[in-house]
């Protein structure tokens, strides 16, 4: 890890804290090309355009592909808060990107180390660098508290309906 990989990652977490702020599950992406420009960024707009492939790093590729009129994004750096998905690690290693820094791992949908490993399958006609865990305790405490959050609104919810109900009873 680098203190360009830091400053980038903190990029990506303030990406994050938007998507939280929306109520959209926290992950951030940005994409930096080897001058150290960001290229682009963005956070998981799924739930807000009611779209399942909006995740962020979906959408920094789309965008970096739009701005630099190229598919193949060689020599760019993603740096995400989590640990991409299977259709992220796919788009990864579709668009050529050079370089993958995630934060956290993600023991349930993970394509990079944790269920798959899709970028380091050789098979495939690409395989980028993957550098795992930078700001680890940052990117997966903000997913913790997101969640956790979450769980106790949606239980305050459910309370409040089951005392709606009991009152008209």
């Amino acid at each position: 890890m680098t203190l360009d990989d830091r400053k980038y990652m903190m990029m990506a977490l303030q990406e994050a804290q938007k998507a939280y702020d929306l109520e959209e599950v926290p992950i951030g992406a940005v994409l930096v090309d080897e001058t150290g420009q960001v290229v682009a960024r963005g956070h998981n707009m799924r739930e807000t355009w009611q779209d399942a492939t909006a995740h962020a790093e979906l959408i920094v590729i789309q965008e970096a592909c739009r701005r630099l009129a190229r598919w193949r994004l060689s020599g760019l750096t993603l740096y995400v808060t989590i640990e991409p998905c299977p259709m992220c690690a796919g788009a990864i290693v579709m668009s050529r990107l050079d370089r993958v820094v995630y934060g956290s791992t993600d023991a349930r949908a993970g394509a990079c180390e944790s269920v798959f490993n899709i970028p380091g399958n050789e098979a495939l006609n690409h395989c980028p660098d993957i550098t795992a865990g930078v700001m680890q305790e940052e990117c997966a405490g903000m997913m913790k508290r997101f969640f956790r959050e979450r769980r106790a609104k949606r239980k305050a919810e459910a309370m409040q309906k089951k005392a709606e109900r009991d009152c008209c009873e």
